[in-house]
C-alpha cells in the first residue's frame, strides 16, 4: 500500500511529513527559497527518506489562500503549482489543496494534553462551533464544527481583515494614529507580528514619547522584562485579542470553544493568561452571560498545521 504525505507551506519553510496510522511520521523542515517549486522540496524530502516518487500515493498540502482550479499560487513565496504536472511529476494519484487555515483548525481535533494550555475555564458544547484564531505573520480566523461520528470540517474565512474594535477612548486614540499611518485598520494590523510595532509606535505618539524598539522580538522582551511602554502594547494587545475572539464568539455561536494559535502569543504566554485578555473576550455588554463557561485554549503545539492536513487527507478518502 502507497504512502500518505502531508504538508504545511509558509512564506519562508515547508513542512513535511508522512501520515502514518493517524499521526505525524518522519518530520522535516524545508526552507522554501532553496526550492524552485514544491515538487523538488518534496523529491528532496523523500530522497532524505530513502524514497522514490513513486512510493507515495496521496499528498494533502496546507496551503496560504483560496484552492480551486489546476493552478494554485502561493501567496507568500516564489512557488506556484499545478495539480496535473505535481501529480505526473511525483507519479502521485491524489493532491488534496487545502486552505492553511482550515488545516490549523481541523489539527485541533488532534491536541494531546500537554499541546494547550488554559486561558479561560469552561466545557465545551458539543456539536456546536469552536472558534480558530491565530495572530502570527498575520491574523487567522477560522470555525471548526463538529459534525459527530468522528468528523470534522472546518471553514475558512477572512475574519482577520474585520475593522478592529474599539471600547475605550484610549483605544479610539490609538486607532486614530494607526489610521493616519495606514488608512483603514483592520484587526489584523494590530494584531499580528508585524502589528506589534505598529501598536507601540502608536502608544509612543499619544503619550509624547521617542520610541526606541522597532521588532516584534525587542518588544516582547522588553515588556516581559518590565519596562512599562512595552507591557502596555503586549496588554493592549491581549485585549484587542479578546474583543475580536469575543465577537467571533457572537457570530458564530462558538460555544465549543475557542484555541487560540499562531506564533505571536506563545511567546509572552504566562503574561497573556494574566492579561486582559479574558475581560475583553466577555465584555459585550446586555450579551456578557453569553460567554459564561465557554473555554478558551492557548495552542502550543508545533504542527497542528501539518496534523490537520493529515485530517483532511483521513476525511477525504473516508
Amino acid at each position: 500500500m502507497k504512502l500518505a504525505l502531508v504538508g504545511d507551506i509558509g512564506g519562508t519553510n515547508a513542512r513535511f511529513a508522512l501520515w502514518k496510522d493517524q499521526q505525524l511520521d518522519s518530520i522535516q523542515v524545508h526552507a522554501t527559497a532553496d526550492y524552485p517549486n514544491p515538487e523538488a522540496a518534496i523529491t528532496a524530502y523523500l530522497k532524505d527518506l530513502g524514497l522514490a516518487s513513486g512510493a507515495i500515493g496521496s499528498v494533502c498540502l496546507s496551503v496560504a489562500g483560496p484552492v480551486s482550479g489546476d493552478e494554485f499560487r502561493f501567496t507568500n513565496n516564489h512557488w506556484r503549482l499545478s495539480r496535473k504536472a505535481f501529480c505526473e511529476t511525483l507519479q502521485v494519484e491524489r493532491l488534496l489543496l487545502v486552505n492553511d487555515f482550515s488545516a490549523m483548525a481541523l489539527g485541533m481535533t488532534r491536541l494531546q494534553p500537554d499541546e494547550f494550555r488554559v486561558v479561560c475555564e469552561g466545557v465545551a458544547e458539543p456539536l456546536r462551533p469552536a472558534v480558530v484564531i491565530g495572530p502570527g505573520t498575520g491574523l487567522g480566523v477560522g470555525t471548526l464544527l463538529d459534525l459527530g461520528e468522528g468528523r470534522w470540517a472546518a471553514l475558512p474565512g477572512e475574519g482577520g481583515h474585520v475593522d478592529l474594535p474599539l471600547s475605550s477612548p484610549r483605544e479610539t486614540q490609538l486607532w486614530q494614529h494607526i489610521h493616519s499611518e495606514i488608512g483603514h485598520v483592520s484587526a489584523e494590523t494590530a494584531l499580528s507580528g508585524g502589528g506589534l510595532p505598529r501598536v507601540y509606535r502608536a502608544i509612543c505618539a499619544v503619550d509624547g514619547h521617542v520610541p526606541v524598539l522597532d521588532t516584534p522580538e525587542a518588544i516582547t522582551a522588553a515588556g516581559l522584562a518590565g519596562d512599562p511602554i512595552a507591557r502596555e502594547v503586549l496588554e493592549q494587545f491581549s485585549c484587542w485579542l479578546g474583543r475580536v475572539a469575543g465577537n467571533n464568539v457572537l457570530t458564530t455561536g462558538g460555544r465549543g470553544g475557542v484555541y487560540i494559535v499562531g506564533g505571536v502569543i506563545p511567546r509572552f504566554a504566562d503574561f497573556f493568561i494574566q492579561s486582559g485578555f479574558a475581560r475583553c473576550f466577555a465584555d459585550k455588554g446586555c450579551m456578557s452571560d453569553y460567554f459564561k463557561g465557554i473555554p478558551v485554549w492557548l495552542v502550543t503545539a508545533p504542527y497542528s498545521g501539518l496534523t490537520g492536513a493529515g485530517v483532511a487527507l483521513e476525511q477525504a478518502q473516508g
